[in-house]
C-alpha cells in the first residue's frame, strides 16, 4: 500500500474508532481526539482530572477499540519498582525465573501516578524512552506498540508525590478533563444506570498501528513549520532572546527540545488526521497546549496572580 492510500485509510478508521469510543464515553469528544493523536505519534499521555470523569473507563475503551492489550497499575504509596516491572524468584528446580510485571503491555494505565514516591514512578523512565526495562542486569524488551496512559487528581494533594520535571517531560501531551455539560451529564447518567451493556469492537491489530506510526514520520515538513515550533518552544525560556517580557515575568523554566520534536510529531498526525499530506502553522497551533502545558514551570508570581499555563501559552501565539 502507498503512504498516500495509507494515510486515506487512517483518516476513515480514525473516525470509526472515535465512533467505537463514543458508544462508551459520551462527550470528551477533545481529550480522546488528544489520545489517539499521543498513541499514534508514539507518545504518552498524562491526563489530568477530578475524580469520576471517566478517566480510567476512557483509556480501558480506547485500548479495546485498538486491539491492544491492557494492563492498569494502581499506584499507591507502598508501591515498589518491582511491583510494576517484574521480579526473580528461584523456581522449584531452585533456578532463578523472571516474572513479568503488568509493564509488559501495549497499554499501560498509570493511575493516580502521583500518589506513588518517586523511586516507583522512576521504574517507568526507562520503560517510557527506551521501550525496554532492565531487572536484575537483564535487558528486556516491551512488545510494541507501547503507551503509558498516566492520570492525575490536581485537588487531592494530601499524600502525594509531585512528578519530578524529567518523568513529566515523557509524556507527550497534558491533557486537562473537565467535568461535562448539562447535557452530555444528563446523557451519561441514562447510559450508566440502565441495563444496556455497549460493545465495543476491535479496529486495528498491533502491526496496523505500527504501520500507520511509520506513515505518520514519514511525512514532510516545511522548514517554516519547524522554525515556528522551534520558536513557539524557545519563547518559553525566561532566557532566551526571543522570551519576552511576560515570559521573563511570570516563567522560572521553559519547554526542552523534546517539545519542539512532540510538537513536529503531533502536528503531522493531526494533519493526516484531516487528511494533508503535510502539516502546517495551524497544525502546530491545534496541538500546542497540550504539549507545552506540563513543561513550563510557574513562578510564584504568576500563582499570585491566577496566571495559567494557557494563558502564558495564549500570549506565545
Amino acid at each position: 500500500m502507498s503512504d498516500v492510500a495509507a494515510l486515506k485509510q487512517l483518516v476513515e478508521k480514525k473516525a470509526e474508532l472515535q465512533k467505537e469510543v463514543a458508544k462508551v464515553i459520551i462527550g470528551q469528544d477533545e481529550v480522546v481526539n488528544q489520545i489517539i493523536l499521543s498513541i499514534f505519534s508514539g507518545g504518552h499521555a498524562l491526563l489530568v482530572g477530578v475524580p469520576g470523569l471517566a478517566k480510567t473507563l476512557m483509556v480501558n475503551t480506547i485500548s479495546q477499540a485498538l486491539g491492544l492489550h491492557f494492563k492498569r497499575i494502581q499506584f499507591t504509596p507502598d508501591l515498589m519498582p518491582s511491583d510494576i516491572l517484574g521480579s526473580e524468584i528461584l523456581d522449584e528446580n531452585r533456578q532463578f525465573k523472571f516474572i513479568k510485571g503488568p509493564v509488559f503491555s501495549n497499554i499501560i494505565l498509570a493511575d493516580e501516578i502521583n500518589r506513588t514516591p518517586p523511586k516507583t514512578q522512576a521504574a517507568l523512565l526507562e520503560a517510557m524512552q527506551e521501550r525496554a526495562v532492565t531487572v536484575a542486569g537483564h535487558h528486556y524488551k516491551l512488545d510494541l506498540p507501547y503507551f503509558v496512559l498516566a492520570t492525575q487528581n490536581p485537588i487531592e494533594q494530601e499524600g502525594t508525590y509531585p512528578l519530578p520535571e524529567a518523568q513529566l517531560d515523557r509524556f507527550m501531551f497534558a491533557i486537562k478533563l473537565d467535568y461535562p455539560s448539562f447535557q452530555e451529564e444528563i446523557d451519561v447518567v441514562k447510559a450508566t444506570t440502565s441495563d444496556h451493556k455497549p460493545v465495543v469492537n476491535s479496529l486495528f491489530t498491533a502491526q496496523e498501528i505500527i504501520d500507520f506510526q511509520n506513515v505518520i514520520r514519514k511525512i514532510p515538513v516545511a522548514d517554516n513549520v519547524i522554525e515556528y515550533a522551534v520558536t513557539l518552544v524557545s519563547k518559553t525560556r525566561p532566557d532566551n532572546s526571543l522570551a519576552t517580557d511576560f515570559v521573563k515575568t511570570y516563567i522560572d523554566w521553559g519547554a526542552g527540545p523534546r517539545a519542539s520534536q512532540n510538537l513536529i510529531l503531533a502536528a503531522k498526525a493531526n494533519a493526516a488526521f484531516n487528511g494533508k499530506y503535510s502539516p502546517d502553522i495551524e497544525d502546530v497551533k491545534a496541538v500546542a497546549t497540550g504539549i507545552l502545558r506540563h513543561r513550563i514551570v510557574k513562578n510564584y508570581k504568576a500563582d499570585a496572580e491566577g496566571i495559567s499555563e494557557e494563558m502564558i501559552i495564549k500570549k506565545l501565539f
